[in-house]
């Protein structure tokens, strides 16, 4: 179908903003779709003719080598600590393959509140210290003032080292320094490469290492003590996208990587890829410039320009003809799920964003509701209004209809419009308090896989009906214990995996006042590549804030960008291998991800080991390629690459760390070490973590003679996002955790891009009662405050004051009781701190907005003194975890062990 957009040169167009939701603003004309190809494998599209392919391991084979190759393992060091990675299954949510099982030129078309609620009323949170940092401070650490030339010559004489890469050095003592957190929230390190090169890098919130200086060898990363690995947020929202249609797609005839900014013209006719090295020749309609529209100046392409970009595809990426966007609900309508008034909500939302929905005019969509029974809804356009067909055999479901349940949106809106007004009613006086999930999504799985498409899954209660059904695991006294993680049949999984094979993703809500198994529930998401959202003692009257966050979530849901039919493959330069994948998604041939949808709240890492010697090159490079169908039905390639630096110091490695990306690598980690082990043991090794590369660091490269906790200034919050991760629902200890919040907190660190994990980990604290315009940022029709960031202690906390804390999606606005009377007058339009309702929920906060603008997430809703706010203190003690300035103490105790 593409073949007729093809023109005779190039064509390229830069997007002021992003395309559409789905993708461009054309359509297909294409009514029909295919049968869903059993698998993405055969085909080569884009290889050239006679090319030689290594046979792939099967996925039987390489199950059975991977389970020859697990080792047993007593001790509590994470993966990275280990010389060579080994094999491993994969569990929920991330995979590991056997390193060169697949050569790389396979292509992707193949495919609890603190003690003491008070003020400053806890011990102080350091011993001694500096004197407090001042406003005008300029560092982002307060430092130990040694000499530049004496820091020089301790760390072996670094020279031609860039100053920023030696201030990164600088030795902190952390249990000296009380001012870490830098005046702004923190940004990514800039990797030591040229101007030309930093200006053509792949942005930092799309694509991130763990390490912007890449070891030349494994040894070299062994002795860093630091884990290798990527963040990468592949199908984010962008404001300005290079759009590419063109005969020829260039790419590598060895590797298959796309050509990028960062491959070598060796003439007007060679390139040679960044990846692998092979000379390739530049075809002659590469040579035209379609932004010039000038001839022989092959580099100065788009694709030679940008480190993203995105390709109009051909035949040759396709089995099929793309898939239209469809689109089916299944609603759980029994008496649970009607008490906790969901399904009000829900139809509301859905009529009011039934127009904003991604698509064309092929557009599908489809409803089922469920109690004990399942009941279908025929939506043909010649009828006067819906027609429910119930079906009571939920042992062996079947489709009473198949050519009027998925319906064209266009054709039948005013039916659809009627059911959703009506399904609120239908089932107010329902008494049926069982749940067939099971068979409602075996009945889901039938009625789209001749398709493919979304289905989203609302869900109130344990199922207890039919396939899949499940019992209470829960203990509320056996919590400490962290049994239960993990499924507790593999029904969802093998669901999950027959849809996945179908190019149908499964979102799920789930909005229980009880115990529901989300661990076995969230198996139908995490393998069909599909999105996890949990809304704990929801309720429509009684809980005002999930009830918000809920229709907020949902808005933003329904109207999002969404990619269908979709495989990534992460490529990187001869030498590195990948060896972990973390996220939703099924590895359908050992690297290649099936995702049958991707959207653009999703994040995946991954961890990378050092094969071969980097030491013949200066430069390491990865990219990223999507390959999906758009709403729209135009296939797709989205094309990221990263370049970084090689080094062959020790010291330039701890430079070019990045904390953050280096925290939610070892989030993912222990997660799944969380899952395979025990809590406890995924504790311990993070604590490891930082006991072995901050003691590294000490041993190898910090000459300088002092005493105290060192750490290089790259790594100075080190120990404090470690904290604040042990003291996070999925990972903290204690009775006051519920499974259920565990598992879906879990789940979301696995999935949430960087920005918005390290939201989580380590809110952003801020005061806001008396803020001025020094410094701030004026973003289209408001100003935007740049308050400093405070420490998360309540040592920071005045009766004074207001502190408002960013947590990502949700917004915490905290009023002391001798707060100025007029700030909560104009702010909250109450006439004094009594007179704030409790845990009182606002949408209407202009400055709190302006704050989420900016930093470019959409709001969920915003909590006034409500107790959760206390449990972010990561530095204060808690229910069982230290201090800050004690989990310091420890860590110096391992040190000197």
């Amino acid at each position: 179908m593409f073949r007729d957009e093809k023109s005779s040169s190039s064509q390229v167009s830069l997007h002021c903003s992003d395309p559409p939701p789905g993708g461009d603003s054309s359509s297909t004309t294409t009514d029909s779709v295919s049968p869903v190809p059993n698998s993405y494998d055969s085909l080569e599209g884009g290889s050239y003719p006679g090319e030689h392919r290594t046979p792939k391991t099967s996925s039987t084979t390489l199950t059975k080598h991977l389970a020859q190759s697990v080792l047993t393992r007593s001790t509590l060091w994470l993966t990275f600590l280990s010389s060579q990675p080994q094999p491993q299954m994969h569990s929920a949510g991330s995979h590991t393959k056997l390193c060169s099982s697949v050569p790389p030129s396979v292509d992707e078309a193949k495919q609890a509140p603190p003690f003491g609620y008070g003020y400053p009323s806890m011990q102080p949170a350091y011993q001694q210290g500096p004197p407090p940092r001042t406003d005008s401070s300029p560092s982002h650490c307060g430092y130990n003032q040694t000499g530049m030339s004496q820091l020089s010559a301790a760390l072996g004489g670094l020279s031609g080292v860039p100053e920023l890469e030696v201030e990164a050095l600088r030795p902190v003592n952390l249990l000296q320094e009380r001012n870490l957190l830098p005046l702004r929230p923190l940004e990514a390190p800039e990797p030591h490469l040229s101007a030309d090169l930093k200006k053509a890098n792949c942005s930092p919130n799309t694509f991130r290492c763990t390490l912007t200086n890449i070891p030349q060898s494994q040894a070299l990363l062994n002795k860093a003590r630091l884990p290798l690995g990527l963040l990468l947020h592949p199908f984010r929202d962008l404001s300005q996208l290079p759009v590419i249609t063109s005969n020829t797609i260039v790419r590598c005839r060895s590797c298959r990587a796309y050509i990028n900014p960062f491959v070598s013209f060796l003439d007007q006719r060679r390139w040679k890829c960044n990846l692998c090295y092979r000379v390739n020749d530049v075809p002659d309609e590469f040579m035209y410039n379609p932004v010039t529209r000038s001839y022989g100046e092959p580099h100065k392409r788009p694709e030679v320009q940008n480190s993203t970009v995105e390709f109009i595809a051909s035949s040759d990426y396709m089995l099929r003809p793309p898939q239209p966007a469809v689109y089916l609900f299944v609603l759980d309508v029994s008496h649970n799920a009607v008490e906790a008034g969901y399904l009000q909500v829900c139809c509301q939302t859905l009529l009011e964003n039934l127009d904003r929905m991604p698509g064309d005019t092929r557009t599908r969509v489809g409803f089922v509701t469920f109690d004990s029974t399942i009941h279908f809804y025929n939506l043909h356009e010649s009828l006067s209004q819906p027609q429910m067909l119930v079906v009571s055999d939920i042992d062996d479901v079947f489709i009473p209809t198949h050519d009027s349940l998925l319906v064209n949106l266009k054709e039948s809106k005013e039916l659809v419009r009627g059911l959703l007004t009506a399904l609120p009613g239908m089932f107010f006086q329902t008494r049926e308090t069982h749940s067939a999930l099971g068979p409602a999504l075996q009945a889901a799985y039938k009625l789209m896989s001749p398709t493919g498409g979304r289905v989203s899954l609302f869900q109130t209660q344990l199922p207890t009906l039919g396939h899949g059904l499940l019992q209470s695991r829960e203990d509320p006294n056996q919590r400490s214990t962290t049994k239960h993680l993990g499924p507790a049949t593999d029904f969802y999984k093998k669901l999950a995996l027959d849809c996945s094979g179908q190019q149908i993703g499964v979102d799920l809500f789930l909005l229980s006042s009880q115990y529901s198994d989300l661990a076995s529930l969230a198996c139908v998401s995490k393998y069909s590549a599909g999105s996890i959202f949990y809304y704990p003692s929801f309720h429509h009257v009684r809980n005002p804030a999930q009830l918000d966050k809920f229709r907020k979530d949902l808005e933003r849901y329904l109207t999002r960008k969404i990619g269908f039919e979709a495989v990534m493959r992460i490529r990187c330069t001869k030498g590195l291998s990948i060896h972990t994948f973390h996220g939703n998604f099924f590895v359908r041939s050992t690297d290649l991800l099936s995702l049958a949808n991707v959207n653009p709240d999703s994040g995946f890492a991954v961890q990378m080991s050092i094969e071969e010697s980097l030491a013949d090159t200066s430069l390491a490079c990865f990219q990223a390629a999507l390959l999906y169908t758009s709403s729209k039905g135009k296939r797709r390639i989205r094309v990221h690459t990263l370049c970084l630096p090689v080094v062959s110091q020790l010291s330039d490695v701890y430079a070019g760390a990045d904390v953050q990306a280096i925290t939610c690598l070892l989030a993912n980690m222990a997660i799944d070490r969380s899952i395979s082990s025990s809590l406890s043991d995924a504790r311990d090794a993070l604590v490891n973590a930082v006991v072995d590369s901050l003691s590294a660091y000490k041993s190898t490269v910090s000459n300088l003679q002092q005493s105290g906790l060192i750490a290089p200034a790259s790594l100075c919050l080190f120990p404090l996002y470690v904290l604040a991760l042990l003291k996070q629902k999925a990972l903290r200890t204690g009775t006051s955790t519920r499974l259920d919040e565990r598992v879906f907190a879990m789940c979301e660190f696995k999935t949430q891009p960087l920005q918005q994990v390290m939201r989580m980990v380590h809110p952003n604290l801020y005061r806001v009662d008396a803020m001025s315009d020094q410094g701030a940022l004026h973003l289209s029709d408001c100003v935007v405050p740049q308050p400093h960031l405070l420490h998360l202690t309540a040592e920071k906390l005045t009766r004074e004051g207001a502190f408002l804390m960013d947590c990502g999606s949700v917004f915490y606005l905290w009023i002391g009781k001798c707060c100025n009377q007029m700030f909560i007058r104009e702010v909250l339009g109450c006439p004094n701190h009594a007179s704030i309702p409790p845990n009182m929920v606002s949408e209407t906060l202009a400055f709190v907005r302006c704050f989420q603008d900016a930093a470019g997430f959409s709001l969920a809703c915003v909590l006034i003194i409500h107790t959760s706010f206390f449990q972010y203190l990561v530095e204060d003690r808690s229910e069982s975890a230290f201090s800050y300035y004690e989990f310091l103490l420890h860590v110096q105790q391992q040190i000197s062990k």
